[in-house]
């Protein structure tokens, strides 16, 4: 059997699965620029930003490398009520990943934000909060809802908290 059959035969079969990941997910933004001189402030780089990026980060990434190799793929978690998960929302979207984030108004997104300057990471930020009870309680009556519905259940722990009933689900 050739390697191009093979790999053929693989993308037909996994474009009829139907994966629902569960689990962290989190917006991770990337900073580029230029550093040319030292803070007179402090010891520290002045990076000049000239671009901005974002990306799906965690279980989210997990869900768009499905959807990538033409999987029919869902998305449980729980984000924050914010621009952040606006932006994971809208990322999703467009990689055709159905997504069910459920949003806990008490909390922020997790956010990992990366500065770059000359291909080296100067620092990296993280934003993060746990999830309260009641929205995970809203994640475990969600997943109930849509498991029927999915082939392979896939649940992405990055220690983030939304993960945390998994023993009942």
């Amino acid at each position: 059997m050739s390697t191009k059959f093979q790999q053929e035969t693989l993308k037909s079969r996994f474009a009829q699965a139907k994966v629902l990941v569960v689990g962290d997910v989190m917006l991770d933004r990337y900073w580029f620029g230029d550093v040319s001189r030292i803070s007179p402030e402090a010891p520290v780089p002045v990076a000049k930003i000239s671009r901005i990026d974002q990306r799906a980060g965690g279980a989210a990434n997990v869900a768009r490398n499905i959807a990538s190799l033409g999987g029919k793929v869902g998305l449980l978690s729980v984000t924050g009520d914010d621009e952040a998960a606006d932006a994971l929302d809208a990322l999703m979207m467009q990689d055709g990943v159905s997504s069910y984030l459920m949003r806990d108004k008490q909390i922020a997104t997790t956010v990992k934000l990366r500065v770059v300057a000359r291909n080296q990471q100067l620092i990296r930020l993280d934003f993060e909060e746990s999830p309260h009870r009641e929205v995970l309680e809203q994640i475990k009556h969600q997943y109930r809802e849509v498991l029927p519905e999915y082939d392979a259940i896939i649940f992405s722990d990055y220690g983030k908290g939304g993960l945390s009933h998994i023993s009942d689900m």
